[in-house]
């Protein structure tokens, strides 16, 4: 059964890629319609246990399926929900990961935040337990501190949690106009080349645990590749675009001071 239309200015969903999660999907989904949140599942390719359970949680009220007939990654089955999303009438869509690592409970939070700031997106910053592998842990750090760079800033505190709450226009204006990776580097590019449209970007704590039910999708030697070569896009990409930011950064904390000065004397 489809997600309704919904009515207003602000409506939010949650889009959720699946790969073969089909022990932890059922739970997820639980969790979120309990939040009154319609959800749209995207069908990565999964094989036939995992189709079997996404056919049967698609008859629920308020949730949409898609498929891809082949896996196309988790990037590409976030931008497919989200065109879906839009064309649905949503103005904000929530992405989560389908294997259970975030705390659903928090989803209502960032409606919140995005209601009070609806041009913002809003990311989750996770708090880890003890279930994260510790060169996963430790390995994040390469990737944000390239982020830190190719930003010329400290804004994106994380650059890889997959639990965010994004504006659809600016997202999807994003999407349309740029190369956004289709894999697992989609997380951490989307981010940065939002930053640099200069979208605001607004952080949540939330508690992130690895996964309920043990699946792990990501490669080590190609999706390492595949990393390497993002950084290396967007660094090129930063060095084209090194003029504007130097510019934002002498001149935004410029500007803020003759408006408060303006403001004093006012």
């Amino acid at each position: 059964m489809s997600a309704a239309r919904p009515a207003g200015r602000f409506a939010v969903c949650v889009v959720i890629p699946v790969y073969n999660h089909e022990h932890a999907i059922g739970t997820v989904v639980t969790a979120l319609r309990a939040q009154a949140l319609p959800v749209i599942l995207v069908d990565d390719g999964c094989g036939p246990a995992c189709a079997r359970e996404l056919q049967r949680l698609s008859a629920l009220p308020e949730v949409t399926l898609l498929r891809h007939e082949t896996n196309r990654g988790k990037g590409a089955a976030v931008i497919t929900g989200f065109r879906e999303a839009e064309k649905l009438g949503f103005t904000h869509a929530i992405q989560v990961d389908a294997d259970g690592q975030h705390t659903l409970n928090d989803a209502r939070r960032f409606v919140e935040a995005a209601r009070e700031e609806p041009d913002a997106l809003i990311c989750g910053r996770p708090i880890f337990d003890s279930s994260i592998p510790k060169a996963r842990y430790y390995g994040r750090y390469l990737s944000h501190g390239m982020v830190w760079l190719q930003t010329l800033s400290l804004d994106i505190i994380d650059s890889m949690c997959g639990f965010r709450l994004y504006p659809l226009t600016s997202t999807l204006y994003v999407m349309n106009h740029q190369h956004i990776g289709a894999r697992m580097d989609f997380d951490t590019e989307i981010l940065v080349r939002m930053h640099w449209r200069q979208v605001p970007i607004r952080w949540l704590d939330t508690r992130v645990s690895y996964p309920i039910d043990g699946v792990s999708h990501y490669r080590l030697f190609l999706d390492n590749v595949r990393m390497t070569a993002l950084h290396v896009r967007l660094t090129v990409g930063m060095l084209i675009r090194l003029p504007v930011l130097l510019w934002r950064k002498i001149a935004r904390p410029k500007l803020a001071r003759q408006m408060d000065e303006r403001d004093f004397k006012a």
